[in-house]
């Protein structure tokens, strides 16, 4: 499910989020990477909407600062090209 727009999808369809054991917080295009995971939609608007409602707070009971929400809609654009 897309911690952004609640939507049930096909693991395969979305993007895997993850924090690593040091507290490191990145998307995991390979869906490979150790560490507790989250699912977004591969769009703009769920990346935005995950920033604009805290998404990862609640999916890592965590505070994440809005420098790693910019960090992952930087790698999202980047990982699409």
């Amino acid at each position: 499910m897309c911690i952004a727009c609640k939507e049930m999808k096909n693991k395969k369809e979305l993007i895997r989020i993850v924090k690593s054991g040091d507290g490191e917080i990145s998307l995991d295009f390979t869906g490979k990477k150790n560490g507790r995971g989250a699912y977004i939609c591969p769009t703009k608007e769920c990346i935005e909407k995950c920033a604009k409602t805290r998404a990862l707070n609640r999916a890592f009971s965590c505070e994440v600062s809005k420098e790693i929400y910019d960090k992952i809609a930087e790698e999202f654009e980047r990982g699409k090209g």
